[in-house]
């Protein structure tokens, strides 16, 4: 389908794109190291650069770009700071929010992190992303208390999902294949989405649920699982 197909299928719908995932060449060394990865890519994540992304922005109308650590390195806080200032200027020719998503097993493993990164790029359109797995497998888990230092302004996606109350020895498997939908495992959603609305977040919520158990059954069942639990436990953190 042409661009225009896509759209009209998005109108016709009443549907629109909100977050372009993932942004991975923007710390120090990233772009040199996912260049070499093109041939061993499976996924093709790798094939798809800056420019690419931001067409597919472009073409359907997106919001915001969400920017990952994927290969760590030994850069600095600052030097960090400086590839997501140079990421948002260009993202911003193209209306685009920027999020930057901690990865517990990644150099941005956790909230303060995040946010560090992001006060320090100063930038009008950057911000930070929850992942609720994510945010419930970093040390210190659920960090409200850095959650309620951010204004909500800089809130800029929210991704909902759940997990056991157990930690999993494998996360990197366990985030790709064993997530549960929101409100079916023990974190503390509620809060969180309470404590997001109490700091005057605007970001939309999502659903971001990789399951073996969920992908063997038809998609027209899966979405409407995620969209009945994803509007239930947002009612109950909104106080119903």
């Amino acid at each position: 389908m042409s661009d225009a197909d896509l759209r009209v299928q998005l109108d016709d719908r009443g549907l629109a794109v909100a977050e372009i995932d993932p942004a991975w060449w923007w710390l120090p060394g990233a772009a040199e190291i996912g260049k070499s990865l093109a041939g061993v890519d499976s996924l093709d994540v790798f094939r798809f650069g800056e420019q690419e992304l931001f067409a597919v922005a472009e073409a359907l109308g997106a919001r915001s770009l969400n920017a990952v650590d994927v290969f760590g390195g030994d850069w600095t806080l600052d030097e960090a700071a400086a590839g997501l200032a140079g990421l948002c200027d260009r993202a911003a020719d193209y209306g685009l929010l920027v999020h930057v998503e901690f990865l517990p097993w990644s150099r941005i493993p956790d909230l303060a992190t995040a946010w560090e990164i992001v006060r320090r790029a100063d930038r009008p359109n950057a911000g930070v992303a929850v992942d609720a797995w994510h945010w419930a497998r970093t040390a210190p888990s659920c960090d409200l208390e850095t959650l309620r230092k951010i204004p909500g302004a800089k809130l800029l996606a929210v991704q909902l999902d759940d997990a056991p109350a157990e930690i999993e020895p494998d996360l990197m498997h366990a985030t790709l294949h064993d997530r549960l939908l929101p409100g079916d495992g023990a974190i503390d959603l509620e809060t969180l989405v309470a404590t997001l609305y109490q700091i005057g977040a605007v970001a939309p919520f999502g659903v971001e649920v990789f399951s073996d158990e969920l992908q063997a059954l038809a998609p027209t069942e899966v979405a409407q699982r995620a969209a009945d639990a994803t509007r239930r436990v947002v009612a109950a953190g909104r106080g119903g």
